[in-house]
């Protein structure tokens, strides 16, 4: 079941990271105190970087205890180990090489020189096993309840390595997917399906900067998720839209928030 999408518009990319990651940081100790743990899903991008950057800057990510956090992907490049083009890479650079992480609940993305070699279908399923392998089985679902689900919208409403009309956005039962021939360099990559997304119980959707409006005006507006995918990303308990000014600048006036930082 979908829930309806919320919307916080910030002044600005740089206000919106560091609010972002201060209810990042919220969101992890809250469940780390009610549940022991917590398990985020990281995107990459210029928002999901910044996002880290902020968190890195943050004085109040010392309340979180990292050895007891699981970080996921919703995508990846499917490119050699330390390529700098790869979500992990730019991750480890922007945050995770300064915190205290326990390496073993770091699940990263096979690479294409991983044990799965370059067949990028088969390092999909060992991604979707790892992820199955993690899950609670009381709760019936063949990933874990992701505490916060997050994610970058791109300008042609992809999200994750789910673009549209391709058959990723199409895929109904697996939760990994190997892409091939994605409109946006490099064409191989891995991703996340939106049935694995929404069993995040909060999905958050980052997009700033006017190159990112008719994105968010198409995927707000009642757009199908084949042809805008952002439109079928939503959690269980909760769907955050985080935007700055430029990227909600052609929302409906219903949509926008009136109190907005």
């Amino acid at each position: 079941m979908s829930t309806a999408p919320q919307l916080v518009v910030h002044r600005d990319k740089e206000l919106m990271a560091q609010a972002a990651a201060a209810r990042l940081i919220t969101r992890i100790v809250d469940a780390q105190a009610s549940r022991g743990s917590a398990s985020v899903v990281l995107t990459g991008g210029r928002n999901g970087n910044g996002l880290l950057a902020a968190l890195a800057a943050a004085p109040a990510r010392d309340a979180i205890d990292w050895s007891r956090l699981d970080l996921w992907w919703g995508d990846e490049r499917f490119l050699p180990e330390g390529d700098p083009e790869r979500n992990v890479t730019q991750a480890r650079e922007a945050l995770l090489d300064a915190v205290p992480l326990d390496p073993e609940r770091v699940h990263a993305m096979p690479a294409s020189d991983g044990p799965h070699g370059s067949d990028v279908d088969t390092a999909a399923a060992a991604y979707a096993e790892e992820l199955a392998a993690a899950a609670d089985p009381s709760h019936h679902t063949p990933v874990p309840s992701f505490d916060v689900l997050m994610l970058g919208v791109g300008p042609d409403t992809h999200v994750a390595s789910l673009f549209p009309e391709l058959p990723a956005v199409r895929e109904t039962e697996r939760t990994v997917v190997g892409v091939h021939g994605a409109p946006k360099p490099p064409p191989t990559r891995i991703t996340l399906t939106l049935p694995a997304i929404r069993a995040a119980r909060e999905v958050w959707l980052l997009a700033a900067g006017e190159d990112k409006a008719e994105a968010a005006e198409i995927a707000l507006s009642g757009a199908g998720e084949i042809q805008s995918p952002a439109a079928g990303a939503y959690g269980r308990t909760r769907t955050l839209w985080l935007l700055d000014k430029a990227a909600a600048s052609q929302l409906p006036r219903q949509l926008y928030p009136q109190a907005s930082a």
